[in-house]
């Protein structure tokens, strides 16, 4: 039997809440639209390329955010001693998209919902005010400038999923 990626169930964001349940419950919609994206598609149909030559695919997709997540909840905020979950022997990026294997879909869907709870976990006593100095550019941030650009990152890659979920089979929709 071929495994394909599992239903998944959204929640709506609380149309009137507090600053932080309003960024959790926005981050959390967009979190269960990648994996929308991606249910009912086997590893093979996920690792399909939108447009030659791009290496953009919805599995690549999945283990880019399980990485973005980890970088900016766990290492950065959190301090945590994290590596990156995908890496090219030789240090270059694109290793999300140019290392994704079919046959390993099923454990990279799992991989970034355990790191989408780990990180929830890790900033669940944080202050939204909470500062940290990112390591590259040395400018301080916030744990709201994180959630905001959380956001951002899934929004923009939540429509690149559409595109490649219409691509592979026909599916569109929200």
């Amino acid at each position: 039997m071929t495994w394909t990626a599992p239903q998944i169930t959204r929640t709506d964001e609380p149309p009137v809440a507090d600053e932080r349940i309003l960024l959790e419950g926005f981050l959390d919609r967009h979190r269960a639209t990648l994996l929308h994206k991606c249910a009912g598609l086997t590893g093979a149909q996920l690792h399909e390329a939108s447009v030659a030559p791009s290496t953009l695919t919805l599995l690549g997709l999945v283990r880019h955010m399980a990485d973005v997540e980890r970088v900016w909840f766990r290492r950065r905020v959190r301090g945590e001693a994290v590596a990156s979950l995908y890496a090219h022997p030789d240090g270059r990026g694109g290793a999300s998209f140019d290392l994704a294997d079919p046959a390993f879909a099923e454990a990279d869907l799992a991989t970034l919902a355990a790191e989408q709870q780990a990180c929830r976990e890790a900033v669940a006593g944080a202050s939204l005010d909470d500062t940290f100095v990112h390591e590259r550019t040395q400018e301080t941030m916030s744990l709201r400038w994180v959630y905001l650009h959380m956001i951002e990152e899934y929004a923009r890659h939540n429509g690149h999923a559409d595109l490649i979920r219409e691509a592979v089979d026909g599916v569109t929709g929200e």
